[in-house]
């Protein structure tokens, strides 16, 4: 939708708007006056200051001049940001989306998966909920399709204190009441899961009508097929908006240490009282989390899940480091060689 005729044809026009869909070097924008797509990567978004492109659920402020078109001028503050390691050997951080209030883990329940699987795929995507700002909650999918659901959940909840476990069917429409009163009051709520989770479909019952293509899982390995291409905002009908995400085979910490303290608050608590301060909790003696494990306080594949996520983000802040160094050392050469050019010129 283009801006009104009357917006002018000589003066420039300001708009505030928010990012529904970010696609590299524009984005498609929702403001008071329709849907419009802006340049994000222009002569007028760099003159404005703009350093990098918007996200989607990014709130922007944009420039529409009818030489120039509509751009991108300006990102507002964000509230929260979902930030992923990059795909592959990339060490940089790739931000998925901006500004929920919610962070909505999906796990099937269609999949013949134990139950210690489950945890350690919700855990990981708990870390980096916690870790964006927002509040994260996990959504069981296919209900209705599972003989134990409210078992299975009740078990993942012990496992993940002080996080809301809900059991949904977007067929016969069991907790979609839940997440619609998560929505109210114009909150985001963020799908984050897997391929063939059930995302999609979810999207399309709280919706009421089909705004995201939905497609079969593998009678195999009930894997699913990439549906959400790109990630991108649906308005509800009464209030509240969901920030639908592609399916993620995987999902790489990069950052982890306010998401660790609150997804694992019981083992960090007890943590601190161990006799040594650089306890591995292994064999130590006077290891407090090994005393909860024995105790029963603790189950040993939650601590087992602790330590490793612990050494990966030990291993990512190693990476980041050499990565600064590298960027500080290429800096100070291409210092040192426009020095050296402007002294030989002074010659």
């Amino acid at each position: 939708m283009s801006p009104p005729a009357s917006a002018g044809r000589t003066a420039a026009v300001a708009l505030p708007g928010r990012v529904l869909r970010a696609d590299g070097a524009s984005a498609l924008v929702i403001t008071s006056r329709g849907s419009l797509r802006a340049g994000s990567n222009t002569s007028v978004s760099r003159q404005a200051g703009l350093t990098a492109p918007p996200v989607t659920g990014d709130w922007v402020t944009l420039l529409h001049d009818p030489n120039s078109g509509t751009n991108v001028t300006g990102i507002l503050p964000r509230q929260s940001t979902l930030v992923r390691q990059g795909a592959g050997q990339a060490t940089g951080a790739h931000t998925l989306a901006a500004n929920m209030d919610f962070v909505v883990i999906t796990q099937a329940l269609d999949r013949t998966l134990s139950l210690q699987r489950i945890t350690r795929i919700v855990v990981r995507m708990l870390v980096a909920g916690w870790e964006s700002g927002a509040t994260p909650v996990v959504v069981l999918t296919k209900a209705d399709l599972c003989s134990d659901a409210e078992e299975t959940a009740h078990a993942l909840a012990a496992e993940c204190p002080g996080v809301e476990v809900i059991v949904t069917s977007s067929e016969t429409g069991e907790g979609l009441d839940r997440l619609s009163a998560l929505a109210c009051n114009d909150r985001t709520l963020a799908l984050l899961g897997a391929s063939g989770a059930g995302k999609s479909t979810l999207v399309n019952a709280l919706a009421g009508t089909e705004v995201q293509t939905t497609g079969n899982v593998r009678v195999g390995d009930a894997k699913g097929r990439h549906t959400t291409t790109a990630r991108s905002l649906v308005l509800l009908p009464e209030s509240g908006v969901l920030l639908d995400t592609p399916g993620l085979r995987s999902l790489g910490l990069w950052s982890g240490e306010e998401g660790m303290t609150k997804t694992f608050s019981d083992i960090e608590s007890l943590a601190v009282e161990c006799r040594f301060a650089d306890c591995r909790h292994e064999t130590e003696p006077g290891c407090a989390v090994q005393a909860g494990i024995g105790g029963g306080e603790i189950s040993p594949a939650r601590a087992e899940s602790w330590r490793k996520l612990q050494k990966e983000l030990a291993y990512q802040e190693k990476r980041k480091n050499v990565r600064e160094r590298r960027e500080e050392d290429r800096r100070f050469t291409k210092l040192y060689k426009s020095i050296q050019s402007t002294n030989k010129k002074k010659r």
